[in-house]
């Protein structure tokens, strides 16, 4: 190996000469022949390095080959023995733990069977046991939970029976209420079957003027009784003039007499509110519609408002709402009329407002008229009041002596009661045998004796 080192670094000398050579070499020709020159002995010489490394490499490999076959053979023999040692002691370890492991199966499995025998022989017992007092148990929860369901079962049976009365009961009321219902609704097909005639009547009636002036009369006279006094009115009243108005309310100064007048302009009114006229015709019936109301206006004011003997102003009743409503509504120039001829326009709704101020307009006169008698009625409860505040301080020093007299008496007591203890006690002195001897002796006495 060293050999083929030395060879290699030779090889390397010569190149580096011919190198340094043909550099110190000034022209081509003379690097060429000296390149020649030296070409066939490089050749001999790596030819001959060549041979020796061949030759060197050949033993190199046959003494490695000799080398490797003996340590082979040697490390196989050697690995065999310890293979065969390894495995000798492997078998005798194999067989000390097959047999330590018998035993300790063998002990193993009598302990354990022994412990398991005790303790199934425990748990059996303690089974057993826990089973008896369960079963013990569970035989009293059952006959307590029988008990409870029993009583239970009859107190529902019980609730149930009287929800069930009840409802029966519920039922028949329900029934018989309903059939009184039906008998009621009969009844009450019955009067609006009655109804619809006399509504047929009434329309009937309220199409002749006499007849609508009795009906608004009537619901006036109904209205003015329903709200004043028999003094405070008078229907079918006849003026100094010899007018007769509907009704007439006697009001306190300065309002005076006013008179009430029913007026019912419903012919015109229903011929404007038809749905098969004409424009034309309709317009033409509002017309006379206003034309209506302002003559009853100018008739009220012309008959019921007389200087110095009613008031300045009448009232007109129109027994619609609906009329009344129309006017008001649609036809403020005849509302203005009316005011301006001092006639007021009322309606039921309306009229009930001006009985209700009329009512206590009466009612405030007839208390200033009872005022002197209330006044009495007051000065002789404040003379019986100053009386009995005279009366009620001398009870209250009555009551004080008495409560200082009980207080005395309390006080004597007590020094009594003292005297009693000490003549129970044997503490008795000559003085207080003089006092026992006089029984009557004031209490500064025995004070002074206490003292």
């Amino acid at each position: 190996m060293m050999q083929i080192v030395i060879l290699v670094l030779v090889i390397a000398c010569l190149l580096a000469l011919v190198v340094l050579l043909l550099r110190q070499s000034r022209t081509p020709d003379a690097a060429s022949e000296l390149l020649a020159q030296l070409m066939p002995q490089l050749e001999d010489k790596h030819r001959a390095m060549l041979r020796d490394l061949h030759d060197g490499l050949n033993k190199l490999g046959d003494r490695l080959s000799l080398s490797s076959v003996d340590s082979s053979e040697r490390l196989r023999q050697a690995v065999a023995q310890e293979l065969k040692e390894t495995r000798d002691a492997m078998q005798a370890l194999q067989a000390a733990q097959t047999n330590s492991l018998a035993q300790t199966r063998e002990t193993v499995l009598e302990k354990l069977h022994t412990t398991l025998a005790e303790q199934g022989k425990a748990e059996q017992t303690l089974i057993q046991d826990t089973m008896l007092k369960a079963t013990s148990q569970l035989t009293a929860s059952i006959e307590t939970l029988t008990k409870a369901v029993d009583a239970r079962l009859e107190e529902i049976g019980g609730k149930v029976s009287e929800r069930l009365d009840e409802g029966f009961k519920k039922t028949n009321d329900t029934f018989v209420r309903v059939m009184e219902r039906l008998a009621t609704i009969d009844e009450a097909q019955k009067k609006i079957d009655g109804l619809t005639t006399n509504v047929v009547s009434l329309q009937e009636l309220l199409g002749d003027k006499r007849s609508r002036g009795a009906f608004g009369e009537v619901q006036l006279e109904a209205l003015v009784r329903n709200v004043l006094p028999n003094s405070g009115f008078a229907m079918q009243h006849v003026l100094p003039n010899g007018t007769r108005v509907d009704c007439a309310l006697f009001l306190p100064e300065p309002t005076g007499t006013v008179a009430v007048d029913s007026k019912f302009p419903l012919e015109n009114y229903h011929r404007m509110l038809e749905s098969g006229i004409s424009e034309v015709e309709r317009a033409l019936a509002q017309r006379q519609f206003k034309a209506d109301v302002k003559k009853h206006v100018d008739d009220i004011a012309s008959k019921y408002i007389i200087p110095n003997v009613t008031s300045d102003g009448a009232v007109m009743f129109i027994p619609a709402e609906a009329v009344f409503a129309e006017i008001h509504a649609y036809h403020p120039d005849v509302v203005d009329y009316a005011m301006a001829k001092r006639v007021w326009v009322v309606s039921p709704t309306t009229l009930m407002a001006v009985l209700n101020t009329a009512r206590a307009v009466l009612k405030d006169v007839e208390t200033r008229k009872q005022v002197h008698i209330i006044k009495d009625e007051l000065g002789k409860l404040g003379k019986e009041f100053g009386r009995f505040d005279v009366r009620m301080k001398k009870l209250a020093d009555h009551i004080r002596q008495a409560h200082e007299d009980a207080l005395d008496v309390h006080t004597t007591s007590q020094k009594i009661s003292r005297r009693f203890a000490q003549i129970e006690r044997v503490e008795l002195q000559g003085d207080a045998e003089a006092a026992l001897a006089l029984p009557d002796l004031p209490d500064d006495i025995l004070a002074d004796d206490n003292q």
